[in-house]
Parts: C-alpha cells; sequence; structure tokens
C-alpha cells in the first residue's frame, strides 16, 4: 500500500504533499452544458446554475482508520434516489466550490467544518445533464458523530480508504452508447457509478497514491444522463 492507512499527522502531510503539486482542471459550466447537451441529442438550453460543489472528506472512524465520507441518497427524493454521493450540491451565487462544499457537508451530514479544512481541489467534472461538479478535498483532524438529514440523506458511510486499495479497482466497461468506457467502483459489496466513481477513483490516485491522473473523459452509466 503505497499511503498511510491509519488516520492522522502522516496521512494529512502524504495528502497535502500530494495535492500540492497537482494542477487542478477546470471547466466552463456554460460550455461544458452545451457540450453535454450536444452529445446527448438534447438542444434545449443548459439548467440554470449549473455549477456544483461536493466534499471529499478525508475523516477517522471509531477505530483511527483513515477513511472518506460517502452517502445514500433520500429515497424520497425526485430525482437520483437511493443513488451513492458526496455530498453536494449547486453553488450559489457568490459561493466559491469550498464554501458550497461546506455548507452542504453540514446541511447533508451535520459535519461543521471551516475553510481550514480545506486541502484543494481535484478536476471539474461535467456530467451528461449539463452540471459542472467541482470536487473539494477537505481534511476533518477528530472523529465526530454525523447527523444525516433525511430529506436529502438515507445513511452516510465512513469506508476504509485502504478498501479502495485493490486490484480490481476501477471497473471498465464498454456500451454502444459512448466510445468512453463507463467508470464505477467496488464499494461495499456493490457498484458505485460515475461521476462519483470518478471523483473517488481520482481521489485515489492523486490524494493518496500521488499519481497525475485524469478522469473527466469517463463515462456516466445510461440511467445517469438525464
Amino acid at each position: 500500500m503505497s499511503f498511510p492507512a491509519r488516520h492522522g499527522e502522516e496521512l494529512l502531510a502524504h495528502a497535502e504533499r500530494n495535492l500540492g503539486r497537482f494542477e487542478q482542471r477546470a471547466l466552463d459550466p456554460e460550455t461544458a452544458a452545451a457540450r453535454a447537451a450536444e452529445a446527448s441529442g438534447h438542444t434545449g438550453a443548459a439548467p440554470a446554475n449549473a455549477h456544483a460543489a461536493v466534499a471529499v472528506t478525508l475523516l477517522p472512524d471509531k477505530g483511527g482508520r483513515g477513511c472518506f465520507l460517502l452517502t445514500r441518497r433520500s429515497l424520497r427524493l425526485r430525482r437520483h434516489r437511493g443513488q451513492w454521493a458526496l455530498p453536494g450540491g449547486r453553488i450559489d451565487e457568490a459561493e466559491t466550490p469550498e464554501q458550497a462544499a461546506l455548507r452542504e457537508l453540514h446541511e447533508e451530514v451535520g459535519l461543521d467544518l471551516d475553510s481550514s479544512a480545506v486541502l484543494g481541489r481535484l478536476d471539474d467534472f461535467g456530467t451528461r445533464s449539463g452540471f459542472v461538479i467541482t470536487p473539494v478535498v477537505f481534511w476533518c483532524d477528530d472523529y465526530r458523530e454525523l447527523a444525516p438529514n433525511p430529506a436529502e440523506v438515507y445513511r452516510a458511510y465512513r469506508i476504509p480508504l485502504i478498501d479502495l486499495d485493490r486490484p480490481d479497482v476501477p471497473v471498465l466497461r464498454e456500451i454502444p452508447e459512448s466510445e468512453n468506457p463507463v467508470l464505477s467502483m467496488p464499494i461495499r459489496g456493490g457498484l458505485v457509478h460515475s461521476p462519483t466513481a470518478a471523483i473517488v477513483y481520482q481521489m485515489l490516485e492523486v490524494v493518496l497514491r500521488g499519481n497525475d491522473v485524469r478522469v473527466a473523459h469517463y463515462e456516466q452509466p445510461v440511467f445517469a444522463w438525464r
């Protein structure tokens, strides 16, 4: 294993060093939305406020293992209910991606962090539905109880980082609808699909393994295109 398994100063220094030398690639939301519409065969206007942020949060479990935070979306939601997700949502006017991700962390799972917890950003990911997602990496020093908001989150999970360090990661699958493969990640006995899977995979490669890996070209499953 090429990264510390325990949550603490060694893992923090490792993540800061790797993110410090990583050059994040940003996408313009309007351009990405137009490309997504063209690729999907839709000519309608891009969704309003098509820029979102998600929180990639490194935090410990009760045993002190290094983990990241992953949720299952509420079954009450109209769209994408029950799917795996990173805490996040649309960026409000005058918000930065960091501010939006911090707000969503609090609203979705009751985790209060501040700007000092920001480690950096991963690459923007343009979705088939026309959104640009900016992933922000956060560090949570200590164990804190989570309080998932039932209106948005069915359950919140601390996924041990060592669970990602396996030979069958990532899972790539060809589909007739695209020239690019769908990227998925095996987590908790099932598959997490892109865009969440692509962001988690880049976190593994960039933050934990120190590799300059890009994921924006990977495809989402067709059911996530709308």
